[in-house]
């Protein structure tokens, strides 16, 4: 019998669909020679610092910098009572525990995901339960049966992800240690006032320096007109066409003056065609989707979307089997998968209106190893959804477009070039036309991209012509744009440079901000914690996040070349280029200067928070879990007792009550808490129609958690 522990529970299913193991029992499936069970993610977390030292319980700035001797792992705290560990992690790492120790157990594979994180996530649960038996490594690029039977005969031993595991931990470690360290003390050296911690991070400080120096660019940004000289020309035959006046390669004049003479003068006058050019240009579609493009092309395209969002449903699509591993850097394919991904083409063409060109192709633009690290492109499995919420088809969609784009005909369009010389001796310079003829819409078809066209004449070298008419344009140097998700993701994964300056190998070398994987949670967390706000799409800093850029004395933070030179030593970590002791000896002296930096640094206030005066808050009524007073919050009425871990709430969106267009008011809940029962009027059936309902608040039997029941009146 071999343990499998996977990463979540829908992992576990798609294991034990594969194996055709239909036994669950509480915490895992059994059958078949296999026992499989799951995490939820990180199952343990590292110490908080109070957990090593009692001194650490409070803030103190003589207390950092603080460096443990060994860092140790605790089950994860409870979201609501940090004081607490979350209970079903606890029951799960349990239950895993119990199943590592069955002596019929003869060995465990490590199902997670196959990047830095689901490393340590299945080693830290396996290692930190002590277990000598044998440890193998199931690496998979997807979840569906062919691919999980066959990686099932290819296991590793777990010891061969050593250099994954240190780059996981060093990634783990060092945020830890720069986090508590460079937070703590900057919020004791820089804020007045109780409340939210200034947040110091080593991702989270480079990309709101990206957002604040698009800021200033804009702030700084002046404006200068200049103008452009039209002419409208006429042939013999009656065809007409417009050419713009270029001169010494320019086009854009700040001299209206001098445009307006050749404007009066120009008109009526003849030319001559002094050069024509005609060339068929190729139009290659993009490349297949590594994680930042995608989520840039999302949230560019549908309002409402984020980088997290997309990420998220996309996860789901992963786990429901239906895409390719999406957290990957990679717009391209291993080559070891053409025969793989000509059958899944073949899949997901079928009945497509121009299935018949839709073709495999072994090109190198898609097969390319060179530009493949650890994961593939994003690309749909063979396993065709047949039911998607709308979310996740705008998602699965755009991945399964981008894919048959690649093996659709190559666009392709007619460029027509005409000089044209106005017959004036002292006039020097041409007029310049560009037309353009699509002869092959090809890849275009799957989106129904539509090409701009601009068709000229068909004229001659030497051919004469005559000027109808002219005009001026006013034109005004724009400022650049505020950043979106879009291009703050594709900042993020070229280090601040420009896309033409960075080359593939260069972004899989890993020298980026972040890494795809978490450049949505740090946009978000921006945001969260008030350094940046968004308006529509466009992302700004708050006053906040610009005094920290501006104030807070580490400046290597702020340094995208710093920054990426330390994700890219985690990357060469995974490489065995760079060792785990040497790159956690300079975060550590680096925390350690930094630190004092702060301490012995001028003393100026980033962040000043107002205190409230608290308001007596009113009883609702008895809790009927624990007893203790019931009172209003900002999101819903809970227990006060909650900090102790009552988890009686009823929140003010609760899901039963909206699917009713109905929101809980403090009348209700203490008509609800007095008599167990509440009426509700005005209830909103799902055909649209009004009714009243008793309601009652109840407590599972099998769990710590409430649920509404309703009663029809008589």
């Amino acid at each position: 019998m071999k343990l499998i522990l996977t990463e979540k529970p829908s992992v576990a299913k798609n294991i034990a669909d594969a194996l055709k193991i239909r036994t669950k029992k509480d915490g895992y499936f059994e059958g078949n020679g296999y026992i499989i069970t799951w995490a939820f993610g990180h199952l343990l977390q590292l110490y908080d610092a109070k957990d090593y030292h009692p001194k650490m319980r409070t803030w103190k700035m003589e207390n950092f910098p603080f460096i443990p001797d060994k860092f140790e792992y605790k089950i994860k705290s409870n979201i609501r009572n940090k004081q607490k560990s979350d209970s079903g992690a606890k029951k799960q790492m349990s239950t895993i525990k119990r199943l590592m120790n069955r002596k019929d157990v003869i060995g465990i594979i490590s199902a997670c995901d196959f990047d830095r994180e689901g490393q340590i996530i299945g080693d830290s649960i396996i290692y930190n339960n002590q277990t000598k038996k044998p440890v193998e490594r199931l690496l998979l690029n997807e979840w569906t049966p062919k691919e999980i039977m066959n990686g099932l005969q290819q296991l590793k031993p777990n010891e061969q992800l050593k250099p994954l595991q240190d780059a996981g931990v060093s990634r783990q470690w060092a945020d830890w240690l720069i986090g508590i360290n460079l937070t703590s003390v900057a919020t004791l050296k820089y804020q007045k006032g109780k409340g939210k911690a200034l947040n110091i991070g080593r991702v989270l400080l480079p990309t709101l320096k990206i957002i604040y120096d698009r800021d200033q660019e804009i702030a700084q940004f002046k404006s200068e007109r200049f103008y452009r000289l039209e002419a409208d020309f006429k042939s013999k035959s009656g065809e007409a066409y417009t050419g713009i006046y270029q001169f010494d390669k320019k086009s854009s004049f700040k001299d209206k003056e001098l445009l307006h003479k050749w404007k009066e003068q120009i008109v009526g006058q003849a030319a001559e065609v002094v050069n024509v050019e005609t060339s068929v240009k190729k139009e290659f579609p993009p490349f297949l989707f590594n994680l930042s493009n995608l989520q840039g092309y999302i949230t560019s395209k549908y309002n409402g979307w984020t980088s997290d969002k997309v990420l998220k449903v996309a996860q789901s699509l992963y786990e429901k089997k239906y895409i390719t591993y999406p957290r990957t850097s990679s717009i391209a394919l291993d080559e070891s998968l053409m025969r793989k991904t000509e059958d899944v083409l073949n899949k997901v063409k079928q009945g497509l209106d121009y299935e018949e060109e839709v073709r495999f192709s072994r090109s190198k633009r898609i097969f390319n190893n060179q530009k493949v690290e650890s994961h593939s492109a994003i690309i749909p499995t063979y396993i065709v959804p047949k039911k998607l919420t709308n979310d996740e088809d705008k998602v699965y969609q755009a991945i399964k477009n981008r894919f048959i784009m690649q093996f659709m005909p190559i666009s392709q369009y007619e460029e027509n070039v005409i000089e044209t010389k106005i017959l004036i001796p002292e006039m020097l310079g041409t007029f310049l036309s560009k037309g353009r003829r699509e002869l092959v819409k090809g890849w275009k078809k799957v989106e129904q991209i539509k090409s701009k066209e601009y068709f000229l004449p068909d004229l001659q070298k030497k051919e004469q012509v005559m000027v109808k008419s002219s005009q001026i344009t006013e034109h005004d140097t724009e400022p650049p744009k505020p950043h979106s998700e879009k291009s703050l993701l594709n900042m993020m994964q070229t280090c601040g440079r420009k896309s033409s300056a960075v080359n593939e190998e260069e972004i899989l070398s890993g020298f980026s901000i972040g890494t795809a994987a978490t450049r949505a949670d740090t946009i978000k967390k921006l945001r969260e914690i008030g350094y940046i706000k968004i308006d529509k799409k466009s992302l700004f800093c708050t006053e906040l996040g610009k005094k920290l850029v501006e104030t807070f004395p580490i400046q290597s933070l702020f340094n995208l070349n710093f920054t990426g030179k330390l994700e890219k030593a985690l990357a060469d970590i995974e490489k065995e280029k760079v060792r785990k002791h040497d790159f956690l000896s300079f975060i550590y002296d680096f925390t350690e200067k930094s630190v004092n930096q702060i301490k012995n640094g001028e003393e100026v206030t980033i962040h000043e928070t107002v205190q409230m005066d608290r308001k007596k808050q009113e009883n609702l009524g008895k809790c009927p879990n624990c007893g203790h007073p019931v009172i209003e919050g900002v999101k819903g009425f809970g227990c006060s007792n909650w900090k102790q871990g009552c988890k009686f709430v009823i929140w003010k969106n609760d899901k039963y009550l909206l699917s009713m267009k109905k929101k809980p008011s403090k009348t209700m809940v203490k008509s609800l808490l007095k008599n167990g029962k509440v009426l509700v009027k005005g209830l909103t059936s799902k055909n649209g129609k009004k009714f009243n309902a008793y309601l009652s608040y109840q407590k599972n039997k099998e769990n710590d958690y409430f649920s509404w029941s309703m009663e029809f009146m008589k």
